[in-house]
């Protein structure tokens, strides 16, 4: 019995994988628009969140201090504006998140490497599944809407949202280029919340005024359909109103 429980172990845990991997290859998209944009809202919101990254990077790096955080915020890595999103075609926008946010994930995956111990910067490892996740939600989104996801023609709002290598930085250096990448980031995901806000606020102004132009046209055709009876062409029904 001693012999067969390891066994046993391993083909539990074989099928335990095998519906893991199922499940993933089966997932789909939500049908639900109203749904997908919310969830994505909802993202963009936390990871836009100094506190859900930058902050504990700060204070592991010891860069807590007045100068230091000056420095990360006075010049941050630049990433697509406000504006610049906001001006975008929604098949425009969602193309420049979703390619700005696969620059993000390598940054992250760099920056993960000075990390080799999850423990020691939890953090990171938790928004680097957030970003895939929006990621995600962005592409099912663009489905919903029938859009591509085309790769955008870099600019100079987007060209700048990686770290300089071409020289070798010093240790420092190296904290401090990744405060900046940061602080860009997290300001760049602020203003994605904040154009998707502006979806959700724009769907729900449609949704509220949609049923009354919809039930109008369908209440005049059922209204033109219905004949009086014979018995109901007294001379008083004969009788037309006044114009």
């Amino acid at each position: 019995m001693r012999a067969q429980l390891p066994q046993r172990t391993l083909l539990s845990l074989a099928l335990s994988l095998l519906f893991l991997s199922v499940a993933r290859t089966t997932r789909r998209c939500p049908s639900s628009f109203p749904q997908l944009l919310s969830q994505l809202q909802s993202q963009a919101n936390i990871t836009g969140d100094t506190g859900s990254l930058l902050e504990p990077y700060i204070r592991l790096q010891n860069l807590n201090t007045p100068t230091l955080r000056a420095a990360c915020a006075e010049f941050p890595v630049t990433f697509p504006s406000e504006d610049t999103l906001r001006a975008l075609s929604k098949p425009r926008f969602l193309s420049t998140v979703q390619a700005t946010l696969g620059r993000v994930l390598q940054q992250l995956s760099a920056l993960a490497q000075r990390f080799p111990k999850t423990r020691a910067f939890p953090e990171l490892e938790k928004t680097r599944g957030n970003v895939q996740g929006i990621r995600n939600n962005v592409f099912c989104i663009a489905q919903l809407l029938n859009h591509s996801l085309e790769t955008p023609k870099p600019t100079q709002a987007s060209s700048g949202a990686s770290l300089s290598t071409a020289t070798t930085p010093s240790i420092f250096q190296t904290k401090l280029d990744s405060c900046r990448f940061l602080w860009g980031y997290h300001g760049f995901m602020g203003s994605v919340g904040k154009v998707f806000q502006e979806w959700r606020d724009g769907s729900n102004r449609s949704r509220r005024h949609s049923p009354r132009r919809g039930l109008l046209p369908a209440w005049r055709k059922g209204a033109s359909r219905i004949r009086p009876s014979r018995s109901s062409q007294s001379p008083m029904s004969r009788v037309q109103a006044p114009r």
